[in-house]
């Protein structure tokens, strides 16, 4: 009797201990569903930034309106595929019209003119000055964000990425990092063949690496991958640099060697979209793609680069703009500028002029930054144009605004709709243009059109005089022209 009930106990105990084992997975099924609900998929983000890159420097139309909106010589499929698959910018703009303003910009989504260059290492130290960078703010909407920066840093201050949030980096690198040579006198007629032009191949893998180990860890990520093409010295793979060797040179670009350094930039873009689909998650991952600065006017350039460009006897090479990098005429600064990710229609085109300065303000709103952004930011999102291209951006200050601080020919702009203001310090001359009539600002309105003029130039100085911009106690200092 007493063995008939020790068995009918175990075989109790043992069917309570399988409802219990069940009710426990239950459970737990329940807390992973609702840990999983309170956590959504945040979206990932892949900033793509070429160096010295001119509007029309790609294989594809930047605006459908303009037939020499595209390149006569250069072929870049990848990024015409992306372009395909997201959207255009015809107005879009970097920074400044040279590549660390530009980088300084982004990283914390103000004008160079408010961040200054005499002033910029000492006010945003790190360690002194903690301010919001798109790392710590990635940080700080989704704790298990990953950030890295890869390539070309170029602050020109004692700032690592890792002082601005970044979990990994090549560390506080500048342009020499891509070079073979660093003589100036030869650096725009030398070539180098090798299997690593601009360190595109090493840039790439590691980016892809990153995707890819981050993907597997269930991360949400943001990467930003700065190469150093195209800036010269020109470097290209010998099997590129054939495709172009024998090629019909085209009447505004034609420089072989240039033309297969773009295509292998073009190649590792390639490398990094594939890696991405094959992940699954380009559903899920914006794609922004953009340059520091305008192409060179001239290979080799001249000195004489703010003249008119009828004193030139072959077009600039981003024609139809005016000018090239070092300038902020539309050559300068207007470049390339293509968006892809979720809600974004393919092959959109958008004419809304935007900022290297509203990249930080767009990513805060699509990762879902809840935080009040800092007052002193300059820039405005974007996921209204993204989502319909027509939409207007609204920022702190109505135009955008440029400085170019040089002791040589320092010079600011202001673009307000169609229209823009050109100030040459030294001379207190004003250039107006209208991009209606006249994209390759040839025809200077601003006798024809005073009241306009004086409008824009009051609106320029009123930001100069808020943000205590240097300019305004002396020309600024004889910058490096890298």
């Amino acid at each position: 009797m007493n063995m008939t009930r020790g068995s009918e106990l175990r075989s109790w105990i043992q069917r309570k201990r399988g409802v219990l084992l069940l009710l426990v997975l239950m459970l737990a099924a329940v807390f992973a569903f609702c840990v999983s609900a309170a956590s959504p998929t945040k979206p990932n983000f892949v900033l793509i930034l070429a160096d010295d890159l001119g509007w029309n420097s790609l294989s594809f139309r930047m605006d459908d309106r303009v037939p020499d909106s595209r390149s006569d010589f250069h072929a870049t499929p990848n990024l015409e595929r992306l372009a395909r698959d997201g959207m255009r910018f015809t107005s879009a703009y970097s920074p400044a019209s040279t590549c660390c303003p530009t980088r300084r910009s982004i990283q914390f989504g103000q004008t160079p003119t408010r961040q200054g260059e005499l002033r910029f290492a000492r006010d945003f130290d790190p360690a002194a000055h903690p301010r919001l960078t798109i790392p710590r703010m990635l940080k700080s909407a989704d704790a298990r964000y990953r950030t890295a920066h890869y390539g070309k840093w170029d602050l020109r201050a004692d700032i690592f990425p890792e002082d601005l949030g970044y979990d990994e980096s090549d560390g506080n690198t500048g342009n020499q990092n891509g070079n073979v040579a660093s003589d100036p006198k030869t650096k725009f007629t030398s070539l180098y063949l090798n299997t690593d032009p601009k360190r595109i191949e090493t840039l790439t893998g590691r980016a892809v690496n990153f995707i890819r180990r981050n993907h597997a860890a269930g991360n949400p990520f943001f990467l930003q991958l700065s190469h150093y093409a195209t800036h010269v010295d020109i470097q290209a793979r010998s099997g590129t640099h054939a495709k172009y060797a024998d090629r019909q040179p085209g009447r505004i670009h034609s420089n072989p060697g240039w033309a297969a350094m773009l295509d292998d930039l073009d190649e590792g873009v390639g490398r990094v979209l594939k890696a991405i689909e094959q992940l699954g998650i380009a559903g899920n991952t914006y794609i922004f793609f953009m340059a520091d600065n305008g192409g060179l006017e001239f290979i080799p350039p001249v000195q004489n680069k703010m003249d008119h460009p009828s004193k030139f006897p072959t077009p600039a090479r981003n024609h139809p703009l005016r000018g090239g990098k070092w300038v902020l005429y539309e050559g300068g600064i207007r470049v390339p500028f293509i968006v892809r990710g979720p809600g974004i229609k393919p092959g959109t085109q958008c004419d809304a002029p935007i900022a290297g300065w509203d990249i930080l303000p767009t990513i805060a709103d699509l990762a879902g930054f809840s935080k009040p952004l800092p007052d002193n930011l300059d820039g405005g999102s974007l996921r209204g144009v993204l989502e319909a291209a027509d939409h207007i951006v609204k920022r702190p200050t109505n135009g955008l605004i440029f400085y170019r601080p040089t002791s040589a020919y320092p010079h600011s702009a202001i673009r307000v709709g169609r229209f823009k203001l050109i100030k040459i310090w030294k001379t207190q001359k004003l250039e107006l243009y209208d991009f209606n009539a006249d994209l390759g600002e040839t025809d200077d309105l601003a006798a024809k059109l005073p009241a306009k003029t004086e409008e824009l130039h009051r609106q320029l100085m009123n930001y100069l005089q808020a943000v205590d911009a240097e300019v305004l106690r002396g020309y600024g200092p004889a910058v490096k022209e890298d």
